[in-house]
């Protein structure tokens, strides 16, 4: 197996380090690199654990909702998020430049991109991309060589003899970049990068001509913390059909530094408070799956992993007693998880102060945080299906606004069942999913869909009366779920709830579908509404988890 930028320095491992907290990341770290998914038996080969060891740690991750096991496949699981989302939390740049990067990229019509230094590598913190048919694929939480990037060079900048020599050893180690997943193995010979950081550190500005891959060429400006030191580097990237390297720099970098100069400006002024979201609670958890799964729970796994959920906005360095306080982990624990961590390199400390480092975005940030609300759904949509024996889906509002758009679903086996596939699209006024994605409409904005909308009977049961329509959409705003008898076709019955994002819009509705012959409306209320809410609720709280730093496109 080649090596990877992710594996500690060789040392001698502390005498007080948590072998499974270490075992555990490191199957996690696996899976990140291996695209999100392996199968115990392939995750025990690459880790070169005993396989009850793999077992074990595997239900613990799946326990605390890191890792979902689905037949014979492990993978990663969106609350996972939840580690890195502290980290950029703790960082702040995210909250604080992101908006102003993704401004700048509507500006220069380019992807714009916020990396900082890990390592001897540069990992991208925020990303605002341009759709085209050539774009780019690099995403938050994405580990690149820094000597590939321009966003390195400047990184670079800073280096002591230290960074420069682990920068060496890791170029002997691996010269092709087999342990950088993100990119492509290294093409034609390497650049001079002592020379590029030089030039870089002189000009204020560095270039990547091609670098990291055929065609694709960027621009990098630093932003400087207000003690001097790179906080983190922004930079525009283009394809050479659009740009070369040299027209990039020419016409884009005034405005870059004008972009880099605000970033520096609002790092100046005072930090936002803590955004609450720490760990408090889940020792008390840990300890009851304890006691509830017995020896296949590893509690000193989960406890470390705890560890990395105290800090946030406002909690970007914390002391021992205050990770302690936190978590609810008692003073020995959180210190022995803590020297895992520090060992790792997945937290940085002064001997006094912890921090976490970028490394922690390498647990499953690069393949969670480019998912989609319909992978999200999936799982949740299956595990409905299988408790109610009859079909789930996940609809959105189609692009013309008349319609919905299934773009998630979880069929059962039945002689009778209702035969929908992907893509398919229904008119919204006569469906359960669509009547809550209407009812969710400002008044404005419903009665200007429903102007566009011919609607017409379906069934004899349809409604299309546009009085009779509206009163259905007030019980469903009311009542918070639809359900829908033999309006959109006869023997057709439906019950569906709405799926809110972190703002609390309706972005989308599931629902649970049946032959009519099946249940009663009021069946559908007291055995279908109950589990139907729930799976809507477990989606939603992994699309929140997900869409913290993230963009969750819908399909």
């Amino acid at each position: 197996m080649p090596p990877t930028p992710e594996d500690p320095a060789p040392a001698d491992v502390p005498v007080d380090a948590v072998a499974p907290l270490a075992r555990g990341l490191l199957l996690t770290r696996l899976l990140t690199d291996a695209g999100g998914t392996l199968s115990p038996s392939e995750l025990q080969r690459a880790s070169g654990l005993a396989r009850s060891t793999v077992d074990r740690v595997v239900a613990t991750l799946a326990r605390m909702g890191y890792l979902r096991v689905d037949r014979r496949e492990v993978g990663l699981a969106p609350r996972l998020l939840e580690l890195g989302n502290a980290y950029l939390a703790a960082l702040g740049i995210p909250d604080r430049l992101g908006p102003m990067a993704r401004r700048l990229a509507q500006e220069l019509d380019e992807s714009v991109s916020l990396a900082v230094g890990d390592g001897d590598g540069v990992r991208f913190v925020q990303h605002a991309t341009r759709r085209r048919a050539v774009s780019l694929t690099f995403g938050i939480g994405d580990l690149l060589p820094a000597e590939r990037t321009a966003a390195g060079q400047l990184v670079a900048t800073g280096w002591d003899e230290q960074d420069w020599a682990r920068w060496q050893d890791r170029r002997v180690a691996d010269p092709d970049d087999h342990g950088f997943p993100a990119v492509g193995p290294r093409q034609g010979p390497s650049p001079d990068f002592p020379a590029l950081v030089a030039s870089a550190g002189e000009r204020g500005w560095a270039v990547d001509d091609q670098l990291v891959e055929r065609g694709l060429v960027a621009l990098a400006v630093p932003v400087r913390a207000p003690d001097g030191r790179v906080a983190c580097v922004t930079s525009v990237s283009s394809h050479t059909s659009r740009h070369s390297a040299e027209s990039l720099r020419r016409e884009l970098l005034p405005c870059l530094r004008d972009a880099a100069a605000a970033m520096e400006h609002e790092l100046r002024t005072a930090r936002e408070p803590a955004d609450g979201d720490s760990a408090v609670g889940l020792a008390a958890w840990t300890g009851a799956s304890k006691q509830e799964l017995g020896r296949e729970f590893i509690e000193s796994l989960a406890r470390g992993l705890t560890v990395l959920t105290a800090f946030g906005a406002g909690r970007a360095e914390l002391g021992l007693s205050a990770v302690a306080h936190a978590t609810g982990l008692a003073r020995a624990t959180a210190r022995r998880a803590l020297i895992t961590l520090v060992h790792l390199g997945y937290v940085s400390t002064d001997g006094r102060l912890f921090r976490p480092t970028p490394r922690v975005l390498g647990l499953g940030f690069p393949v969670l945080a480019a998912t989609t609300l319909a992978r999200i759904a999936t799982p949740h949509l299956e595990e409905l299906a299988a408790q109610v024996r009859d079909s789930s889906s996940l609809a959105i509002a189609a692009e013309d606004d008349r319609d919905i758009q299934y773009v998630a679903r979880a069929a059962t086996r039945r002689i009778m069942d209702i035969d929908i596939t992907l893509g398919t699209r229904f008119p919204a006024y006569a469906t359960g999913m669509g009547r809550v994605l209407l009812a969710s409409l400002p008044p404005t904005e419903l009665r200007r869909r429903l102007d566009r909308t011919e609607q017409r009977p379906l069934t004899p049961h349809t409604i299309t009366g546009r009085a009779e329509l509206l009163a259905a959409l007030d019980e469903v705003r009311t009542q918070g779920y639809a359900v829908v008898d033999e309006e959109l076709e006869i023997g057709v019955r439906s019950v569906a709830v709405p799926v809110r994002d972190r703002a609390g819009a309706v972005v989308a509705a599931v629902n649970v579908a049946m032959h009519s012959q099946r249940r009663t409306p009021e069946e559908c209320l007291t055995d279908v509404l109950p589990l139907l809410h729930h799976a809507a609720t477990t989606i939603e709280s992994d699309l929140h988890v997900t869409e913290r730093f993230a963009t969750v496109p819908k399909v």
